[in-house]
């Protein structure tokens, strides 16, 4: 595969994801600087993708035969990968071919927890942490809180209310856009200006009736938070209504356990690195409802 070799490629995993998104769009507002590469396991979203003239290639995490040609000229890569206890695999095998195909940086999404906590799925990511320190590629790693788009997913806003699972805890809140704008600033400018270091992410910090009391005045009507126990998750986890892999449940459900504990009070704090890599400042929960008032006004009433 032939690549410019005046600009770095960058391979983006989930780019056709919620966050992988956001970071090509980051990415596409500097048209020339770098070559941005795409990936699906999906064949057709590929060829979707060449046909809009972007340069994309498959790629299936699972299967390990895929990623010499995705990876072949790739210089940096956003590594992002589905919420299983799969992750560890598919992240083992990847940073080994990555580290054959010669690529120089890796940019991991991990999670916001301390060096030793004991909850699993965050154990998983820092695990891949260290075993991408281990490669000896160039590492940057992106530690963000609870995202504010849990808001339409997650722990989506419905009937005028919303649910959190760890009782009356404050959490810290960070918009995916400002995640994706740490990373491709960071996949930009390379190893040299940011490798070896962590980036956290939790710009304000706030508990559910918190969080309801700005949604009510951002849509001028009533929200409420109905303030759960872990338990209560693991019902709905577990009742069919999500997609969600076993091992990673219980992982989400002993975290809002560990936070209501104190063991993980920890994510309730403001450790905000956004500003010192994009130099702008990071984006409110009043700015982020202000901005996305029509998707959950219709999410409110839905």
């Amino acid at each position: 595969m032939m690549t410019n070799p005046d600009r770095p490629t960058i391979l983006v995993l989930g780019s056709t994801g919620q966050t992988g998104r956001l970071v090509v769009e980051e990415l596409d507002r500097y048209p020339g600087a770098v070559q941005i590469r795409l990936c699906s396991r999906r064949r057709e979203e590929v060829e979707r993708l060449q046909s809009q003239g972007r340069e994309a290639v498959f790629l299936d995490l699972d299967d390990p035969r895929t990623f010499g040609s995705a990876l072949a000229g790739v210089d940096r890569i956003y590594l992002l990968t589905g919420y299983t206890v799969a992750m560890l695999v598919q992240s083992k095998t990847l940073v080994d071919a990555a580290s054959k195909a010669g690529v120089q940086h890796i940019v991991h999404q991990g999670i916001f927890g301390q060096w030793d906590c004991t909850d699993p799925h965050f154990a998983w990511h820092q695990l891949i942490e260290r075993y991408i320190e281990a490669s000896g590629i160039a590492w940057t790693h992106l530690h963000p809180n609870y995202f504010m788009e849990n808001l339409l997913s997650v722990t989506p806003l419905k009937a005028s209310s919303f649910s959190m699972y760890c009782g009356d805890k404050r959490i810290g809140w960070i918009a995916l856009q400002d995640v994706a704008a740490t990373a491709a600033t960071i996949l930009l400018k390379g190893p040299e200006k940011y490798g070896g270091k962590d980036y956290w992410m939790s710009t304000e910090s706030f508990n559910g009736a918190e969080v309801a009391a700005i949604l009510s005045e951002v849509l001028n009507q009533e929200i409420s938070c109905f303030l759960k126990q872990p338990e209560d998750l693991w019902a709905l986890l577990t009742s069919g209504e999500s997609k969600v892999e076993p091992n990673y449940a219980e992982g989400a459900v002993e975290f809002m356990r560990q936070v209501m504990d104190g063991r993980m009070g920890y994510v309730g704090s403001v450790r905000d690195d956004v500003p010192l890599v994009t130099g702008r400042t990071s984006t409110t929960l009043r700015q982020w409802a202000t901005q996305n008032r029509e998707r959950l006004r219709n999410a409110a009433t839905g």
